[in-house]
């Protein structure tokens, strides 16, 4: 799986990608993260490298431009075209927004088994372009019902939550067999419907008098299947 994440600020991203399991992944050719500064593809005539500008009809902020995001994304696509010239490259263009369909595990899921390369557009400022919306993104993407202050932290989520579902991601295969939300081997559901990971607990078995349930210690493996599939 390769990620690409096209942004404005290329050096938020090092410090959480290349730690842990991330890092690791990486190291071990189970995912491939490409970072792309946007400003890199502005107007080469303009010495600020612009990237945004104010909106037509008016109104407070500034707007990324469409004609960088377009120059990057089609450089992007050309390059997986090319690598991929043995392997039929399976490619999504996701822009983060505001606006955009809720991003949850099922989305995860699919980016995973349905393609090869993600392309991931970070938005900033007052918004972006339209255009980009409409004629080169696949689809607008949300990471919840609030705003922020750009595209990078969804981007950082959204490999996060693919990459671990990649075989040899995760240490432990059996970690996301009934992990919260696993929208198919999960059989803890709560009172609300929705499919949540047990309660889990490790030592001291008693920490100021708050203890770990005994069911829990008892060794008997059916009893605690049974306790965990309703908690």
């Amino acid at each position: 799986m390769n990620f690409h994440i096209i942004t404005i600020f290329p050096e938020m991203f090092g410090s959480y990608l290349n730690e842990s399991i991330l890092g690791r992944a990486q190291k071990e050719d189970k995912i491939k993260v490409n970072i792309y500064n946007l400003r890199d593809y502005a107007d080469q005539k303009d010495k600020r490298r612009t990237v945004d500008d104010t909106p037509y009809g008016g109104g407070p902020g500034m707007v990324m431009m469409v004609e960088p995001i377009f120059e990057c994304v089609e450089e992007v696509k050309s390059k997986v075209k090319s690598q991929k010239s043995k392997v039929k490259s399976r490619l999504l263009i996701l822009l983060t927004s505001a606006k955009g369909d809720l991003y949850n595990q099922r989305k995860a899921e699919k980016i995973k088994n349905d393609y090869t390369d993600v392309i991931i557009i970070c938005g900033r400022y007052e918004g972006v372009d339209e255009r980009a919306a409409e004629f080169i993104a696949d689809e607008e993407v949300s990471i919840g019902e609030y705003i922020l202050t750009g595209g990078e932290l969804p981007a950082m989520i959204i490999v996060d939550s693919v990459a671990r579902l990649i075989d040899g991601v995760l240490g432990n295969k059996e970690s996301l067999e009934s992990e919260s939300h696993n929208t198919e081997k999960n059989k803890c559901i709560s009172s609300d419907g929705k499919k949540y990971d047990y309660p889990v607990y490790t030592k001291p078995a008693d920490f100021k008098n708050w203890q770990v349930p005994e069911v829990l210690l008892s060794g008997n493996h059916q009893e605690i299947e049974k306790w965990r599939k309703i908690n």
